[in-house]
């Protein structure tokens, strides 16, 4: 049986869930969270104990950026051993990159951290903030013999948590705005709150927590298409500060096999660029060398991203960049899951 009492933390970083509407002007303003129990009565029949902090600032999720994820990490460092869960609102927009970003600094983590947001104000007659905010809390405090059931960084929104390096978001206009194709949702919400237990990660009790601030930026996404010009990704790719490329390729890391693609990827492998093979599609893995035009990229020292997410693979670069690796150890460790973000 789950112990029903908890103490979480709930993060109000900015986005749409924190916004209420005011009805005698219809304009949207930011939200209280001092005021939260009276704005929200349902969570009073929690018998969590619920305290709340706010960015001072709150910023829309757009404009999210390393620094709020330090920050971020920082709050959650200074209060991990006073709090059994973290409830984090955030924008919808960026959330999966938040996320998993947060997936990569926190190691040896062993309370939940449970990301949500929504696609409509708190205040608004049809939202779907009270439900997403209600079932995060519940989530974020299930425990079980004095220890949290969800012991690592998860999204919830539309009746499902996800393993929050797993998701993207798919849709701006629906309530089932992310999606997790490659791994199953870690619970649903019904009439019963259903935990995937065996897909969840499992806590080593005897680490600590280590929190990683040391993120490197100097990273760039490059989605190819046919036409691509080559003086274009030449152009991209000469850029002297980046240091990691995400190149979204097609199908199963498939893309093209002229000499001049190939010649000017191997030359910037060659010079240090860490080169990194994701998807374009939002399922599935890549497979470099099921097909001749994947074969060359493997053969040239490529990185592959296996089925980890554009999202997922940015934030585990800039992660990896800031522990100044070497070119093998960076590869090693990239197609190797670390946080469960990929097969």
């Amino acid at each position: 049986m789950y112990q029903n009492s908890a103490k979480i933390l709930l993060i109000y970083t900015g986005g749409t869930i924190g916004m209420i509407k005011d009805f005698e002007t219809g304009a949207l303003k930011a939200f209280n969270f001092d005021d939260l129990l009276a704005n929200i009565p349902e969570l009073k029949l929690l018998e969590h104990q619920i305290e709340t902090y706010s960015f001072e600032n709150p910023i829309d999720s757009s404009d999210m950026n390393v620094g709020y994820y330090r920050k971020l990490a920082e709050i959650i460092e200074g209060a991990y051993t006073k709090f059994d869960g973290f409830v984090v609102l955030h924008g919808s927009d960026t959330m999966s990159y938040t996320a998993s970003a947060l997936s990569f600094m926190l190691e040896n983590l062993n309370k939940p951290i449970i990301f949500t947001g929504s696609q409509l104000p708190i205040g608004d007659l049809r939202t779907d903030a009270k439900e997403n905010l209600i079932t995060s809390i519940q989530l974020a405090g299930l425990r079980k013999a004095n220890k949290s059931v969800i012991t690592e960084v998860g999204l919830y929104f539309e009746y499902k948590l996800y393993r929050a390096n797993r998701t993207t978001k798919i849709n701006a206009e629906h309530f089932q705005a992310f999606a997790s194709l490659n791994y199953p949702a870690l619970a649903e919400s019904g009439v019963n709150l259903t935990i995937n237990k065996p897909k969840l990660k499992q806590a080593n009790y005897k680490k600590d927590l280590i929190v990683h601030k040391e993120l490197d930026e100097n990273v760039l996404v490059i989605k190819i298409f046919p036409g691509l010009h080559p003086k274009t990704l030449a152009y991209l790719l000469d850029a002297p500060h980046i240091k990691a490329v995400i190149l979204e390729t097609y199908g199963a890391g498939n893309a093209f096999s002229e000499d001049w693609f190939i010649r000017l990827l191997s030359d910037h492998i060659a010079r240090g660029l860490k080169i990194i093979n994701v998807t374009q599609c939002i399922g599935g893995s890549v497979n470099m060398g099921l097909y001749a035009t994947s074969t060359r990229l493997e053969k040239i020292g490529v990185i592959s991203g296996k089925d980890i997410t554009t999202e997922a693979a940015v934030a585990k670069a800039m992660y990896l960049l800031g522990k100044n690796l070497s070119p093998t150890v960076f590869k090693t460790i990239f197609e190797t899951a670390i946080r469960g973000e990929m097969m």
